[in-house]
């Protein structure tokens, strides 16, 4: 009983994830199928578990933080990291590679697969430049604070290593989901049309987190945000249009 209290507490306190999950395995299921999705969630949740762990500890791949454990009670944390936490890699993945499977259509077949995870971790780090900062300004919105690096970092308060291990975490999800997809028989995931939910889901995370940098009072940080997701949002508008033009 006091894990499905604990549970409930975890969706409560943390809504916006759980919704964005929400879009991105509604997506994933209709585009890959239930296998695939939940080989996805367990891998991306797993990797990027290991590495917030890894670096709370060792201070690789990201560098050193720590969670502030003011939360501790009120949702669930696996062992000092919070489960949310690292439960957002999934989605976030998920739309990076998919917005990335977009922007190269159509001739995904003749696609060397590395040029699709090279495309999809850039993005992903994308995510991270514009969501970081605004996440360690979590006291600040509704978030709350809830980690923080001890030395600092050259990017308003976020040190470099960070988006390196970005990158290889977004690399290390991607790459292991191709390799064990590949092997499962049928259409690989980045051979079938994704839909739009994961682009959707992408651009819904960027620019809210654009929209809200600009709302606690940093429009510094906000003009780097906006500038950054024009490029992406750029592209997509005209794939689509290519596309459009393609299909008729």
């Amino acid at each position: 009983m006091e894990s499905l209290k604990l549970l409930f507490s975890t969706l409560i306190l943390r809504p916006y994830v759980s919704i964005l999950f929400a879009i991105f395995f509604t997506s994933a299921v209709q585009s890959w199928g239930w296998m695939r999705t939940f080989i996805f969630t367990l891998l991306g949740w797993g990797v990027a578990f290991a590495a917030e762990f890894s670096s709370t500890r060792t201070g690789f791949p990201f560098g050193f933080y720590s969670y502030i454990p003011e939360t501790k009670g009120r949702e669930l944390w696996i062992l000092n990291v919070p489960f949310m936490d690292s439960f957002s890699f999934v989605f976030l993945a998920y739309a990076s590679y998919t917005l990335a499977l977009h922007l190269l259509h159509p001739s995904w077949k003749g696609l060397q697969r590395w040029r699709v995870l090279f495309l999809a971790t850039l993005l992903f780090v994308l995510l991270d430049v514009i969501i970081d900062p605004l996440a360690l300004r979590g006291d600040r919105w509704f978030l709350g604070k809830i980690y923080g690096y001890p030395e600092g970092g050259i990017y308003f308060g976020v040190p470099l290593s960070n988006f390196l291990g970005w990158g290889v975490v977004g690399s290390g999800i991607l790459g292991l989901f191709e390799a064990i997809d590949r092997s499962l028989g049928g259409v690989p995931a980045g051979a079938s049309f994704p839909g739009l939910g994961g682009p959707f889901l992408y651009f819904l995370v960027l620019l809210s987190g654009v929209g809200m940098t600009f709302w606690i009072g940093e429009p510094t940080l906000g003009a780097i945000g906006l500038g950054l997701s024009a490029l992406p949002l750029g592209f997509f508008v005209t794939r689509l249009k290519v596309n459009q033009r393609w299909n008729k």
